[in-house]
């Protein structure tokens, strides 16, 4: 059988990239400030690991950003959330280097980006560029630093992954320098009898206290256990010149001498990120916002950050045997907390039975399970759940509850109204909508409408209901007015808001052609660049119309004028 030249290639590249370190000195740093991160690699995020290093930008925007070395652009996608402004780099090593939450592009990309904007009418595009047709060189200036997209602040968000398996890598793995002189910080220790157990006198999750000791180790109160047990931290590290909170690079754990459980953040794939909902314990997040990682990993858990494992990590404490059990905490410099667990095996009066919260309904978690809710039903498809458990769900003739936040969904189920007791022309304002918990307001939920009937499809649960919306969307200028002289403004900015169901889209034109206007949801603002155009009228006509998500539209028609 003959093998595509092409796969001979890719191979080989794979193998030579799995037979050797990574490259040192290779890569130069995207950008000419001290690398200060604000987000390491694998941290822990909602539903996902962090895919790449958060470098701080001074909190500016505007900060030239680097081709770490010769390349050729293959990708170049702008959204609303996401990455918002981001572009992806193919090395001749076989990485790809990745830049996200831009302000913009080097000219010549914002050129190649702008026109297939003004090609497709829309803000929101993702192209991949023929390879060689935008080369770069290293050190050449291919972006600026921004703070698009759902970035919470300016800062570069870099990558490296593999061109091959599209599996991202930890930067700091390439040589990068980083200052980081602190251990990690140990927030909390938790045990979990498993199968069989109990520990302290109590069949569920615990938290246990340590102390500081002089040598800067922890000790934990000695554990008095039997049976089948797990144990699981949370903490943070902290680089130097910074403040936030980041990950941790890597946990080890180790029983009498031995290791059990080991995992660091080298590289994950994007394929397994929603399963870091089985690396931490997801009911405890749900109830208190803290992620806690477990040291054992459970029969769901798919993820391959594992370096070792013996027994999944599980201890096994038998009766009247003395068990050593310590957990290594390391940043990526190499600091380390040490915390020691002295385990009793040992039989004790059980002083907190196991809960287990009961209801009327049970998921099989590898089976289809679908409800009828009085006002919607819902299905769950197979394997939406990692295990069995008991689902509150609360029937209404208008509002349906569908458990709480304590557990993960791994994929989407699916919620459908029936609303034939809304009139025909009412149906094209309503929508499903989400009660949020604090205040009971509803919040949009993607609604595809067929008939009489309502579907939603969604990861989360809740509170359910129809909403409508009947009331536009507000445009209000930003800064100029009607009739006002704009001949040395470089940019018109407007304000964009819908009080319920949220922006759909958006366009706009000036003089009848259609402008591209920059929408950043975070403050409501469409931008248009008079770079973009050069206006040959002076009187210059413009129309922006605005739809949300129910079809509720409004327009706004202004005349400014412009030499």
């Amino acid at each position: 059988m003959r093998i595509p030249l092409i796969c001979v290639l890719f191979l080989s590249v794979f193998s030579s990239l799995a037979q050797t370190k990574y490259p040192q000195d290779v890569f130069r740093s995207p950008m000419d400030i001290p690398i200060i991160l604000a987000g390491t690699f694998g941290e822990l995020r909602s539903n996902h690991f962090h895919a790449g290093i958060d470098i701080k930008t001074q909190l500016r925007e505007g900060l030239p950003i680097y081709g770490i070395a010769d390349g050729t652009v293959t990708r170049i996608k702008i959204s609303h959330w996401g990455y918002g402004k981001a572009l992806y780099v193919a090395h001749p090593n076989g990485y790809t280097s990745v830049y996200a939450h831009l302000q913009k592009f080097s000219p010549e990309i914002e050129a190649y980006i702008k026109k297939i904007q003004y090609q497709k009418k829309s803000y929101e595009v993702e192209v991949f560029p023929d390879y060689g047709e935008l080369k770069i060189k290293q050190g050449d200036v291919i972006a600026y630093s921004g703070n698009s997209g759902s970035s919470g602040g300016p800062h570069l968000h870099f990558e490296i992954r593999s061109s091959v398996t599209e599996k991202p890598t930890n930067p700091l793995l390439y040589g990068y320098e980083v200052r980081d002189a602190t251990n990690p910080t140990l927030l909390g220790l938790y045990g979990y009898p498993l199968e069989n157990a109990h520990i302290n006198g109590s069949e569920n999750q615990l938290q246990i206290n340590f102390t500081k000791q002089k040598d800067g180790s922890f000790l934990a109160d000695e554990v008095t256990a039997l049976g089948t047990i797990g144990f699981g931290v949370n903490g943070f590290d902290r680089l130097d010149m910074a403040a936030n909170k980041n990950g941790v690079y890597s946990v080890k754990q180790i029983v009498n001498g031995k290791v059990y459980s080991e995992f660091d953040f080298e590289t994950f794939s994007f394929a397994e990120s929603r399963y870091i909902n089985t690396l931490i314990d997801y009911k405890h997040f749900g109830k208190h916002r803290q992620r806690i990682q477990k040291l054992f990993k459970e029969p769901y858990n798919k993820l391959s950050i594992y370096k070792q494992l013996y027994l999944d990590g599980k201890i096994i404490i038998e009766q009247g045997l003395s068990y050593n059990v310590e957990i290594l905490l390391a940043d990526y410099k190499g600091n380390k907390t040490k915390l020691i667990i002295p385990v009793k095996g040992a039989k004790e009066a059980i002083k907190s039975p196991k809960k287990v919260e009961k209801t009327d309904n049970y998921i099989l978690a590898n089976k289809p399970n679908s409800f009828d809710l009085g006002a919607a039903k819902v299905f769950f498809p197979e394997n939406t759940f990692y295990n069995d458990f008991y689902i509150d769900l609360k029937k209404g003739k208008d509002t349906v509850g569908i458990h709480d936040n304590t557990v993960a969904a791994h994929r989407n189920f699916t919620i459908s109204f029936d609303a034939s007791a809304f009139p025909a022309e009412e149906r094209k304002q309503l929508f499903i909508a989400r009660l949020k918990d604090s205040d009971q307001t509803p919040s949009y939920t993607k609604t595809y409408k067929r008939g009489n009937t309502f579907t939603a499809r969604t990861r989360t649960f809740g509170t359910y209901t129809i909403a409508k919306d009947t009331t536009p969307p507000v445009i209000t200028p930003k800064n100029f007015k009607a009739k006002q002289w704009l001949t040395n403004y470089r940019y018109l900015s407007l304000t964009i808001a819908d009080d319920l169901s949220g922006i759909n889209s958006y366009n706009a034109t000036i003089n009848g052609e259609w402008i591209l206007m920059e929408y950043e949801p975070k403050t409501r603002t469409i931008t248009y660049t008079f770079d973009d155009k050069i206006m040959d009228k002076t009187e210059c006509n413009l129309k922006v119309t605005v739809t949300d998500n129910v079809g509720n539209t409004t327009t706004l028609e202004q005349t400014f004028f412009r030499k």
